[in-house]
């Protein structure tokens, strides 16, 4: 079978709308009898990783009220019937699933009630120590559950809530989301549970991509829904590794894509380095340069053909411009002619700001046009922070101007008109350095003079960057250690192969 060559991400009313679909072919409680089994299984077999063993350790759930918290208490049921000694603390006793509580109590599972602290007159500190019993269960876990809200919850933790994940000292496994983090936009106000495995019930969410560090690892339990297509969603590994241009048989120089390169100044010639090289690393047929730092790029690679203006650089596939290349008038004149011609076009850093003076330096332009702004850069393009909905911040700067926008972060976004929204959730945050941006801009113009479609070129360079990071930050140890922007570049092939060979299985 072929794999996937995205993973869809689906927002809460979307999962409930599959969800009543499901309902109509499926017996009552069974959906969440299998969400219940799946995450009992992946609880279990996270005890068995951690302490070695199921049988006689101890698990305890905080239960919300809500079909999120019956899928706990199912879970809780299943996980008694393996030996393991389970607690539930109830924090909205009267509201929890009638059903899944029943189960877990003909199970021989405890039951507490967690709603509030049991003397008023107790002091906070004292709320720390066995003294509460709902606090006492949650440090006696080898495991906790996260059953505290589901899909429809907002906004943060209530007070009782953030005072029980706090007192908790084991690892703790959520179920379907974090609580307290927003289903659709990952936005965090407030206490939150951060976990170390969530699993996701049915489907993805964008969750599950766009707040990833409070999810840890993410296991999917499916349940039987039909999806549609998703509005945002990620381009898998081995589809990016399959689609990667790679010379033929029947290949030169010319037809694999000549990439220009219009970056660096006086000022900043290193980021006429990393640009250039992050087109050369990406594979592109030949490098093309234009501007003032000639002699340092060519002092790092010889094989780039150099000019000083961009009428005199010849013929390219692509352009990338921007970073480090000045905002005076006579950079502003560069972006001009560039923008000029019918060629995919990557503007990030300096030529960003010059867009945001002048947005209609790209009226009536129709071809491809890929902006890859930061939050700050994004604020003075729209004039608003695009958090806390990222997504529907990107997606309407793409719409606005015509264009394919790459919002940076650690979950990257590219947005273009018409089509769905692509996530990269990074893993870490090690390409967060100086001139790293300047690498991607380089990859993404390669891809484009390649022939790839821009949101496709976008996404997969952010993909590759990203990887080319955590590679470059683990070279020296295993736990990893912060790097600078030049380390990607020897990375940047070591990602592509690594994504070719998942490709081919």
């Amino acid at each position: 079978m072929t794999a996937p060559a995205v993973r869809g991400y689906y927002t809460a009313a979307e999962v409930r709308a599959a969800e009543a679909e499901l309902f109509t072919r499926v017996p009552d409680g069974m959906p969440m009898r299998r969400a219940a089994f799946g995450l009992a299984d992946i609880v279990a077999r996270e005890l068995r990783t951690r302490t070695g063993a199921t049988a006689g350790r101890t698990v305890t759930l905080l239960v919300g009220s809500g079909d999120n918290g019956g899928d706990v208490l199912w879970a809780g049921s299943f996980l008694r019937r393996r030996g393991i000694a389970v607690t539930a603390v109830l924090l909205s006793p009267d509201r929890a699933h009638p059903q899944g509580l029943a189960a877990l109590r003909r199970s021989g599972g405890r039951v507490i009630d967690g709603s509030a602290t049991p003397d008023s007159s107790t002091t906070r500190q004292d709320t720390q120590t066995s003294a509460d019993p709902a606090v006492a269960a949650l440090r006696a876990a080898d495991l906790v559950v996260d059953g505290i809200v589901g899909i429809s919850g907002r906004g943060a933790l209530r007070p009782r809530a953030a005072e029980l994940v706090a007192a908790v000292t084991a690892p703790i496994i959520a179920a379907d989301l974090p609580s307290g983090v927003d289903t659709d936009t990952g936005a965090v106000s407030g206490p939150v549970v951060r976990a170390a495995v969530t699993v996701a019930f049915g489907a993805y969410k964008p969750v599950h991509a766009l707040a990833a560090p409070y999810c840890g690892r993410i296991e999917l339990v499916p349940i039987g829904l039909r999806l549609p297509e998703a509005n945002l969603a990620a381009l898998e590994p081995e589809s990016i590794g399959a689609d990667w241009p790679v010379p033929g048989a029947a290949d030169d120089k010319y037809t694999q894509g000549v990439t220009g390169v219009c970056a660096g100044s006086a000022t900043y010639p290193g980021a006429a380095v990393l640009c250039t090289g992050g087109a050369i690393s990406a594979t592109s047929g030949m490098v093309r340069y234009a501007g003032t730092g000639a002699a340092q790029v060519l002092a790092h690679f010889p094989e780039v053909i150099a000019a000083e203006t961009v009428s005199a650089t010849g013929r390219v596939q692509a352009w990338v411009f921007g970073p480090g290349a000045g905002t005076d008038a006579a950079a502003r004149e560069r972006l001009v002619e560039i923008l000029a011609t019918d060629l995919p076009v990557v503007v990030d850093a300096d030529g960003l700001t010059l867009l945001a003076a002048d947005p209609s330096l790209l009226t009536g332009r129709a071809a491809p046009t890929v902006l890859t702004p930061h939050a700050g850069e994004f604020a003075r393009l729209t004039g608003a922070d695009p958090s806390p909905d990222r997504v529907a911040a990107v997606r309407k700067l793409a719409e606005s101007w015509n264009v394919t926008v790459l919002l940076k972060g650690r979950a990257t976004l590219v947005a273009t008109p018409g089509r769905p929204v692509l996530v990269n959730e990074a893993g870490g945050s090690w390409a967060a350095t100086a001139g790293s941006g300047d690498v991607l801009s380089g990859v993404i113009a390669a891809l484009l003079a390649a022939g790839r479609d821009p949101a496709w070129a976008a996404a997969a360079a952010a993909r590759v960057h990203a990887l080319a990071a955590n590679l470059a930050a683990h070279a020296a140890t295993a736990a990893g250690a912060p790097i600078s922007a030049s380390p990607l570049l020897s990375h940047l092939r070591a990602a592509i192969g690594t994504l070719r060979e998942l490709a081919a299985g």
